[in-house]
């Protein structure tokens, strides 16, 4: 089985007396889709905890009123418009030194503020960057915006200005077929981060619903399945350490 190696770290873990835990994050949402009804009732079914990184700029009330219906799942800030502001031939990034930082922090600020609005006590103060990219001099002052954390993708660094809490598992093949990456991969991989010396005390998978293939909604059935009831194992909101 593909799993074969994940259940096997789990269950040493689970004889350890120790248990992982998981977060699960999800960018790009703007309004209610089919994809995204299909990633709510997999996630609800199986009671894991959902980050949307929703678009500020594009989302409006018609997601509000979605996830009226979907107590599992919260809301965090994903830049502004997510539009790129690097120059061609560099990687995409909104929240770079490309424009003036105050122009970025309004933004944000604005972002913030819409969402908050529109999702009340489902809103969660975290900063996710478009493409998981930000300006080294931006996270010192994201407080001042009303920001708790941070959240972009690999190992977090140390001595952090505003807490980190990244993922660390992307299901897409961005760079090769653009669809799902082989389950037996992603597997692998996140059984790999739960056996680091130096793990992170949550770890992130990153999914995107928009661009789901079926071998992404296979590998989460699979995932959800093995993780959710398993002893060594939780499912958590964010920053739940």
């Amino acid at each position: 089985m593909t799993d074969t190696l994940l259940r096997d770290t789990l269950d040493r873990i689970a004889g350890e007396g120790r248990t992982v835990k998981l977060w699960l994050r999800d960018d790009d949402a703007v309004e209610p889709t089919a994809a995204l009804d299909r990633l709510l009732d997999l996630t609800g079914a199986h009671d894991v905890p959902l980050t949307l990184a929703v678009i500020p700029e594009h989302t409006g009330t018609a997601l509000a009123t979605r996830l009226d219906d979907a107590p599992h799942a919260l809301v965090a800030v994903h830049g502004w418009s997510h539009r790129n502001h690097a120059p061609t031939g560099e990687k995409k990034q909104e929240l770079g030194a490309h424009r003036g930082e105050e122009v970025v922090l309004a933004e944000l600020k604005a972002g913030f503020d819409k969402l908050q609005g529109l999702h009340g006590p489902r809103f969660t103060p975290m900063l996710v960057p478009p493409w998981n990219r930000i300006a080294a001099s931006l996270p010192p002052r994201l407080g001042a915006l009303g920001f708790t954390a941070l959240s972009t993708f690999g190992k977090e660094k140390e001595n952090a200005p505003i807490p980190l809490v990244n993922t660390h598992v992307d299901v897409m093949d961005w760079h090769g077929t653009r669809g799902g990456r082989p389950a037996a991969d992603l597997f692998a991989e996140l059984a790999g981060w739960i056996a680091r010396t130096d793990a992170p005390p949550v770890i992130g998978v990153l999914t995107h619903h928009l661009v789901h293939d079926e071998a992404v909604w296979a590998f989460l059935e699979s995932l959800f399945a093995l993780t959710a009831d398993h002893p060594a194992s939780a499912w958590v909101k964010p920053g739940a350490a």
